[in-house]
């Protein structure tokens, strides 16, 4: 073929790819709503009146336009599209402080990006603890025209998971900012914790939900009695997801965590699931009997519909990593045409031991990745060592990376960092590592920590490994479950490893078939190795997905290539200094 002819060839793919795809505009309005997820009526955040928000679906390729308005009054609200790498749009990353300001009340801010990758996503609110108020909705995306996706199935369900609590999130960020600390307890039980008294700490009540739909206090298989007065339903909005499936076909179910706290587990009764997708990357096939979900991640999960057709079958999703004292999630597979009322004959499935983490690092070595898959860089141009752990400043308990506590500045790091803004943040290098003698498996000599930017400037385009450092809490024999996501980017999952890594640890790197992720668990007493390249020019923020960590400081900054960045729309940053800079002199 003449090298016209193949570019010729070239132009032609790139345009009918370009008429392909669209732009997908939403109208939204965030907003106070009364809603009764779990039978008890409470306030929660919601879009257009929805709980959770609405799903988003697109094809790869396709640009969202969401004109979203804040109708809260008194507080300023961002939408995080959480899986979607942002590439040419970091303001569009929906950071608050990190890639633009928040939304003011009665303003209007348009998100307009690009998603490429087919996939399972979501999105929710990275203000404050807003997606613990119910700010959070799915957003799928599937492959383009002409594209099919490497495995078959006859219909899909989603499955968006989360926990609720009673609390409103302003009485836990008092709580969690409080001295004496208060905890805000584990889902649907008062605090009773050796390390937060009852004394001290808040009277926290929730459900696990499925959809938003859970049953707060209340046993479904009894709802479901015909003529049973054990539950009764106060709304709608409570009722009992159903998956209506016919028997001998295959379904996708897409699974996804937006927890403020909880760890999760899935299993269905009787079925055997096939994972097949993770994060918006396809893994190799594997068969599991049930799943652990961590806060942020996502999954796509086959199912055949091969069992006795005349019965209905439990969906059972249940607490890891904590002491539950919360029921189980419940939800029926419905075999047509079977009435959904009809209990399933069997008992729902037992979620594992709540610390049996040998089951969930069984599950979690599992997932490789899919062949073709692009494989790691073989070799990194650095290390940063992230040791996750848990002090005090002044008294007030903290979780600090490398004994930094993130604070987050009030002008966005993406202007101040692309105008070149002095004072705008602590400009100090926060540590690649942290001291050698340290013991990961006791609590801190010295708990003592302080609060910065923690700002990692990385060489554009570089290959970065991050070694994932757990370690024991203030309280003794204390150590937990953090799931981490990167923004902007996927990384790979070199590997796990228990108690304090070692420099002999990277021999056992995964170079061959590492899984593509965007959000990774770190097990207690353990560490866990990515890698990443920072191809991708903007600010970043890398954190532990659980909403009370984050919002006492688990998290750092990853800036790269800001220079690159251009047409900052200037609503993405007009607060702080930047706007002061606007008013000033003008930004290019």
């Amino acid at each position: 073929m003449s090298s016209l002819l193949y570019v010729s060839c070239i132009i032609s793919l790139l345009l009918q790819a370009g008429l392909a795809s669209k732009t997908r505009h939403f109208k939204w309005e965030v907003g106070y709503m009364y809603a009764s997820p779990d039978c008890e009526e409470k306030i929660l955040l919601g879009i257009n009146g929805q709980f959770p928000g609405p799903t988003i679906r697109a094809k790869a390729g396709d640009t969202i336009h969401v004109e979203l308005k804040n109708a809260l009054h008194t507080e300023g609200v961002v939408i995080h599209w959480h899986g979607i790498r942002q590439y040419g749009t970091p303001w569009a990353d929906g950071t608050a402080s990190i890639s633009q300001c928040a939304i003011n009340p009665e303003e209007t801010y348009v998100y307009r990006f690009q998603v490429d990758k087919a996939g399972t996503y979501f999105y929710h609110g990275h203000y404050g603890m807003q997606r613990a108020a119910g700010l959070y909705g799915s957003l799928i995306v599937e492959v383009a025209d002409g594209e099919e996706e490497p495995f078959h199935y006859d219909g899909e369900f989603n499955l968006l998971l989360s926990d609720w609590y009673h609390q409103s999130i302003y009485d836990q960020m008092v709580g969690l900012s409080s001295k004496p600390f208060r905890w805000i307890g584990e889902p649907q039980a008062p605090i009773a914790s050796t390390q937060n008294p009852p004394s001290q700490a808040l009277s926290a009540f929730s459900s696990l939900l499925i959809n938003g739909r859970g049953q707060y206090n209340c046993s479904l298989a009894a709802h479901l009695m015909e003529g049973s007065s054990t539950c009764k339903l106060t709304s709608k909005d409570c009722a009992p997801v159903v998956l209506r499936v016919l028997p001998g076909k295959t379904y996708r179910l897409r699974v996804t965590s937006t927890t403020s706290l909880s760890s999760l587990n899935l299993a269905i009764g009787n079925h055997k699931m096939m994972v097949v997708e993770a994060d918006g990357s396809y893994v190799e096939p594997f068969i599991v009997d049930d799943m652990d979900i961590y806060s942020g991640e996502s999954y796509s999960v086959l199912i055949n519909t091969d069992q006795n057709p005349s019965s209905n079958y439990w969906l059972s999703v249940g607490v890891r990593g904590r002491k539950p004292n919360t029921q189980p999630a419940l939800a029926i597979i419905n075999y047509q045409p079977n009435s959904p009322s009809k209990l399933p004959e069997s008992s729902p499935p037992v979620t594992p031991e709540w610390n049996d983490y040998n089951h969930s690092k069984s599950f979690s070595s599992k997932i490789l990745a899919r062949q073709g898959t692009p494989k790691p860089p073989s070799y990194a141009e650095r290390q940063i060592a992230l040791l996750n752990t848990q002090n005090k400043i002044n008294g007030y308990i903290k979780w600090s990376i490398n004994n930094i506590s993130l604070a987050l500045p009030p002008t966005p790091y993406l202007g101040s960092m692309r105008y070149h803004l002095k004072n705008a943040f602590d400009p100090s290098k926060p540590p690649d590592n942290f001291p050698s003698d340290y013991d990961v498996m006791k609590p801190p000599k010295n708990p003592n920590s302080t609060q910065s930017s923690n700002t990692y400037v990385i060489q554009f385009n570089s290959t970065v490994d991050v070694i994932l450092q757990n370690a024991n809490a203030l309280a003794d024999n204390v150590s937990e479950i953090h799931p981490w996501h990167l923004h902007g980017h996927d990384f790979w999952v070199l590997g796990y490893g228990d108690e304090r890594f070692e420099e002999k640890d990277a021999s056992q790197f995964n170079l061959k078939n590492p899984p593509l992720r965007n959000t990774v668990v770190i097990f207690p007493y353990g560490w866990t190795a990515i890698r990443f390249v920072a191809d991708n020019p903007g600010v970043w923020a890398f954190h532990c997905h659980i909403e009370p960590h984050l919002h006492m400081g688990m998290g750092v900054i990853f800036a790269e290539g800001v220079d690159h960045v251009r047409r900052i729309p200037k609503e993405a940053i007009t607060c702080g200094m930047t706007a002061n800079k606007l008013m000033n002199n003008g930004l290019p």
